[in-house]
């Protein structure tokens, strides 16, 4: 039983350029992606937002259009960016 270095030294790689890539989104947030196939704008949300009750109607109309496929590698909302920045808004004063 050894160790394959090259393969160490691969995945190491690998992890560091997916940790550059969200290293832009802070601890305890998650990047969404908003709006319709033509016009998608990324948000940076705090984690907690995702259990409120109003944020799951939109997971769940997600989860109808895209299943667990998002094209764009993270979550995408299918909805108006003016409705979700709303809802964002509201979910934020109440906080």
């Amino acid at each position: 039983m050894g160790f394959h270095l090259p393969r160490i030294v691969q995945a190491k790689r690998s992890l560091s350029n997916a940790n550059q890539a969200s290293s832009n989104v802070p601890k305890g947030y998650v990047p969404v992606y908003v709006g319709d196939e033509s016009q998608m704008n990324r948000f940076v949300i705090p984690v907690s937002h995702l259990n409120q009750p109003s944020f799951q109607e939109l997971l769940n109309q997600a989860e109808e259009e895209f299943g667990f496929h998002h094209p764009m590698g993270a979550l995408t909302i299918p909805c108006k960016e003016e409705a979700f920045l709303d809802l964002i808004s509201r979910l934020n004063t109440s906080r």
